[in-house]
């Protein structure tokens, strides 16, 4: 058979229905004849964006997948591939390259070398008869450990080179790997004698589906839990030991708690040192489980490292644990805590919240959109700056993967395309994307992909008209330059583009806009709903 049917068949031995993408590049054709479906996009990095959702919304059970042109289709593309390997998500790339003999010849762009640095792996098909060794190599990578970006570069020269039959391709393992058990121990006397203990959930329990075991531990110890913005929706935000997500902005209870905490039980997480993430507070013993052993003091200072699966780490704690505790401690001093800082920090944001100004609060708009759509059958995410500050903390997630929080690499207009996989993966969910004008401006001309390729999500847009959190630094320019306005009726675009587009200018319009717009989505039509905000810049920093 040839190359490309080869691939296509192996695709779809591996279980992928859908093959993100951007011509020319003829495993488009191939996959499409294989029953796999190609969703054409506007950027080669928006699909990127949405094959990364893919992955996610899954826990990498089903395996987002893109592939693009050679030569500027893969240049274009390579800020999509650096926010997986920032994220640590697994999504099967695969540009076309140049011809065999000209792949090494400056100026040509050699995609299988210049995106090794961020990605899990990386090589090209040199020989036809290897294929289905190089697919079990990247296969073995996306499905196992940590995730990130793996690459498969195609050669233009070799889709009428001839793979051998039968295709010799099974489905690669899935495997796990759990902790040292002496090091199980010792973290499970840590945490049983512990005053102040907290939980830092990550990602990785997304990943390794411990949501159940997380939630167990928690309870059985009565310890409050936090979690990166990756690892947002871990823990159910409405429990009474939850204390929020951190990023950049933090409920109150998240810097206080860890302030006050004498151990911290990092799970799943990598404890990157990042602007927009928790910053750990120094002198706390530390116990840090992760997939990655690289990631073992690589920020922060580990006491005790327990390496691998969450989930098995989760299950070999809650075996040790239960020898010396049987029952569930009282939780009631603890929750009471967690309560009374909610709600004196709620007091103080209430304002904004629900404030009746026009130009509207984006406080008050995301306030009312949490309080009418249905949380447990949505999943949302914010985009870079003010959107994900001003959505993270509030935001309270209350099913697995029903949040995409995201934050060690912030490029904006990446929201636009997460929310478009996360509706090809789960189109029984209302789907929904936070931006501002800023973000819109990148990856706004990808919303007539949702409209062609018949993706019907909902777009709140923020639009102040301004970089607004640009304004501190940019004082001059801003006065004599106007550097950071920017402008646009956005809603007339989506309309232009076949879409449902509604700008809201009242406080009173806010709730009847979403509940259109969640009308309009059911109907199977992609949705803007653009409101006109206030320049705000106010954010709930720790201490505040």
């Amino acid at each position: 058979m040839k190359l490309g049917t080869a691939i296509a068949e192996i695709m779809r031995r591996e279980g992928i229905e859908i093959l993100c993408g951007y011509p020319v590049n003829h495993l488009i054709e191939h996959a499409a004849k294989a029953e796999i479906r190609p969703v054409m996009v506007r950027q080669e990095r928006v699909g990127i964006h949405m094959a990364d959702a893919i992955s996610r919304v899954t826990s990498g059970r089903s395996i987002g997948a893109f592939c693009m042109q050679h030569g500027p289709g893969a240049e274009n593309a390579m800020g999509g591939v650096a926010q997986c390997f920032g994220e640590s998500v697994p999504v099967l790339v695969l540009p076309m390259g140049y011809q065999r003999r000209l792949s090494h010849i400056e100026p040509n762009f050699n995609s299988s070398e210049a995106m090794k640095p961020f990605s899990k792996s990386s090589e090209p098909i040199i020989l036809a008869a290897e294929v289905a060794n190089i697919f079990r190599r990247a296969f073995t990578k996306l499905k196992n450990g940590r995730g990130g970006p793996v690459i498969v570069e195609i050669p233009s020269d070799m889709w009428n080179e001839e793979v051998p039959e039968p295709l010799d391709y099974t489905p690669v393992l899935r495997t796990r790997y759990g902790a040292d058990p002496v090091h199980v121990k010792e973290a499970a006397g840590l945490l049983v004698n512990a005053k102040r203990p907290v939980i830092y959930a990550g990602q990785g329990v997304h990943y390794a589906q411990a949501w159940p075991q997380l939630k167990r531990l928690a309870e059985r110890l009565a310890i409050p839990v936090t979690t990166s913005l990756g690892g947002k929706s871990s823990f159910p935000e409405t429990h009474p030991l939850s204390l929020g997500s951190g990023g950049l902005a933090v409920p109150r209870a998240v810097p206080k708690f860890l302030g006050e905490a004498d151990v911290i039980f990092g799970i799943g997480c990598s404890f990157t040192e990042t602007n927009f993430g928790i910053a750990m507070p120094k002198g706390k013993t530390i116990i840090h489980s992760t997939l990655d052993p690289n990631h073992l003091n690589k920020d922060v200072e580990a006491g005790i490292g327990l390496v691998g699966d969450a989930g098995l780490v989760l299950d070999a704690l809650l075996e040790e644990i239960g020898k010396t505790v049987t029952s569930d401690r009282d939780a009631s001093a603890v929750a009471a805590e967690i309560a009374a800082s909610h709600q004196e920090w709620l007091a103080k944001w209430m304002p904004k919240l629900t404030s009746n100004d026009a130009p509207l609060s984006p406080y008050r708009v995301l306030w009312d959109l949490q309080h009418t759509v249905d949380v447990d059958n949505t999943i949302i995410t914010h985009d870079a700056g003010s959107p994900r500050d001003q959505l993270s903390p509030f935001w309270k997630s209350t099913k697995p993967l029903t949040y995409l929080g995201w934050g060690k690499t912030t490029q904006l207009g990446y929201g636009l395309g997460l929310a478009m996989g996360a509706k090809l993966a789960k189109p029984d969910k209302l789907c929904i994307n936070v931006w501002g004008d800023a973000a819109i401006g990148f990856t706004g001309m990808d919303f007539e992909t949702a409209v062609r390729e018949r993706i019907p999500i909902m777009s709140i847009l923020l639009n102040n008209f301004s970089m607004a959190i640009e304004l501190k630094v940019m004082p001059v320019s801003t006065e004599k330059y106007r550097s950071t306005d920017i402008s646009g009726d956005y809603a007339a675009m989506a309309r232009a583009f076949g879409g449902y587009g509604e700008r809201v200018t009242r406080p009173e319009d806010i709730v009847p806009a979403i509940r259109r717009g969640i009308q309009k989505t059911q109907e199977g039509v992609p949705v803007l709903l653009e409101f006109i905000t206030s320049k705000e810049t106010d954010v709930s920093r720790p201490g505040t």
